[in-house]
């Protein structure tokens, strides 16, 4: 699989006067179908690399380009707000989840997490100590990685507008 290492690598490569042809993630899949027709023999790593060298030498492959360190960067700007992202949808399901076991409802999504909280804040008593403890403890990691969300976001929208991909949107 194209990851991190082998840009990496393709870029001390390239240091070194080489020419770096990489494939797209598809064709370096053993299971996808560029790859699976020259697969002679079981699944190995050796029996995956020859089949994926196989269909690198293809005339009509098509090549990705060596992504630069500002490019892999900003990559991983995306990355990470995704995972946040991903986490804030976690921890909202999980205390949604909770709520309704004391038959507080929810809406889904942010907006309606928020309007829960406020509720939640404004009148706790009719839920037991420890109930209320755990869910003080996710809506604190829901606004701490909410605040992260936020965060990635702004550190996102200033590279957006300077990348000729965004610019010629």
């Amino acid at each position: 699989m194209i990851n991190a290492r082998w840009y990496y690598w393709a870029r001390e490569l390239v240091k070194l006067c080489h020419t770096i042809k990489l494939p797209p993630r598809a064709y370096v899949k053993p299971s996808r179908s560029y790859v699976k027709p020259y697969v002679k023999r079981g699944k190995t790593d050796a029996a995956d690399a020859e089949a994926i060298a196989e269909t690198v030498h293809r005339p009509t492959m098509r090549f990705v380009a060596v992504k630069t360190v500002d490019q892999q960067a900003v990559l991983m700007l995306h990355k990470v707000r995704d995972l946040l992202v991903r986490q804030r949808t976690m921890l909202i399901n999980a205390l949604r989840g909770h709520l309704a076991e004391f038959g507080i409802m929810a809406a889904q999504g942010p907006a309606g997490m928020k309007a829960v909280i406020a509720e939640f804040r404004a009148d706790q008593g009719n839920l037991p100590e420890l109930a209320r403890l755990a869910i003080r403890r996710l809506v604190g990691q829901i606004e701490e990685v909410a605040e992260e969300v936020r965060r990635a976001e702004t550190e996102i929208s200033p590279g957006a507008a300077t990348t000729p991909r965004a610019a010629a949107c």
